[in-house]
């Protein structure tokens, strides 16, 4: 299999929900999403970012704003490839698809934000095309969530409920470290 690394809007808007208060599950997420992206360099892997430009005036994640920026952890480098989405899923009108059969990638190592919204929509998408799909858990920042019915759903509670649902189905779950662990 070839296999890519697909980062999901790892922006500053993200960096910014953070320092305002709202607690990630997994504070240590940029740290592993570093260690991530520093592995699939070192072994030539391809590497594409997915950015989220928010059509709403008001959004900090409008391209062009500083919320829409890179976080550092997850900024690209000369060569990768950068795409700006416009819906939840990475693969609505970017053209990724295209992308990816283009380069032979039928295996994706998806990681980045949110993990209840935009890296479930893009992995439910990838499974549904016929990509394998592998999510290190440990590289995915999740956030607690308004309820339907009142109330908020803790950032634990949301994040088990994502990954056994995206875990039952649609991904093989792992971590950065099982990652680098197969490649080596």
């Amino acid at each position: 299999m070839t296999t890519a690394v697909l980062i999901i809007d790892m922006q500053a808007g993200m960096a910014d929900r953070i320092a305002a208060g709202r607690a990630p599950v997994n504070p240590a997420a940029m740290d592993r999403m570093a260690a991530l992206l520093a592995s699939a360099r070192a072994r030539g892997m391809s590497v594409i970012h997915v950015h989220h430009d928010e059509p709403d005036a008001g959004s900090p994640f409008r391209k062009g704003l500083p919320g829409a920026e890179p976080m550092a952890c997850a900024a690209p480098v000369a060569g990768e490839a950068v795409l700006w989405k416009h819906r939840s899923s990475a693969f609505a009108g970017t053209g990724l698809d295209d992308r990816l059969r283009r380069d032979g990638i039928d295996r994706l190592i998806v990681a980045g934000a949110v993990a209840a919204f935009c890296v479930t929509s893009t992995v439910r998408a990838a499974s549904d095309l016929g990509y394998g799909v592998l999510l290190p858990t440990d590289a995915l920042l999740g956030f607690d969530l308004p309820a339907h019915d009142g109330g908020r759903i803790d950032a634990a509670t949301v994040q088990r409920v994502t990954l056994s649902l995206l875990g039952a189905d649609f991904a093989t779950l792992t971590t950065v470290d099982q990652l680098a662990a197969e490649a080596a």
